[in-house]
């Protein structure tokens, strides 16, 4: 493999772990920044959960003033709901759209954040060590850029194939 393609892919490559690990940073700092929200101007209110899997869930509750309110991007921290259940729900008053689980915080953002980071650099490593051993093995057999025979380097163990008429051109010339 070319040294310049090798170098260039592995660029690539530490800046798809920094992208991830700047990812997860974003994460928990927006999770922080949420929770921030929700606590300037809380308040906790019953919800039931109309729709709930792994990772979303979809609640409907009514604040003191009577108006329904049904988050559009669902809870935040929405692990262990189930459809039907009714749930103590804190949210932001400024902005309904802004709900947690009472009870819950950033805080159960950061494991699942480094996680993925600690993932990322995994394979990104993985992947750098791959392609620095197919590398050294491409220069060994001398199918790399930098490990193949050359006129100027002739291999010692080769016969040399030159003729006399060959030999006797050069030093005449």
């Amino acid at each position: 493999m070319n040294p310049t393609i090798l170098r260039r892919v592995q660029i690539v490559l530490l800046g798809v772990g920094v992208v991830v690990s700047v990812m997860a940073v974003m994460l928990v700092a927006g999770s922080f920044h949420n929770d921030r929200q929700i606590d300037a101007d809380k308040a906790t209110t019953m919800a039931e959960v109309v729709s709930a899997d792994r990772l979303h869930a979809a609640v409907n509750f009514q604040t003191p003033d009577g108006q329904f309110y049904s988050p559009r991007l669902g809870l935040l921290y929405p692990t262990e709901l189930s459809q039907g259940q009714r749930i103590s729900v804190d949210y932001s008053t400024s902005n309904p759209d802004l709900a947690r689980p009472a009870g819950r915080n950033a805080s159960l953002a950061v494991i699942p954040a480094l996680s993925v980071a600690a993932l990322g650099w995994v394979v990104v490593g993985v992947l750098m060590v791959a392609l620095a051993e197919i590398n050294r093995r491409l220069v060994r057999r001398g199918g790399g850029a930098s490990g193949g025979s050359t006129d100027s380097d002739p291999d010692p163990d080769q016969p040399d194939d030159t003729t006399d008429q060959e030999l006797s051109d050069t030093r005449t010339a």
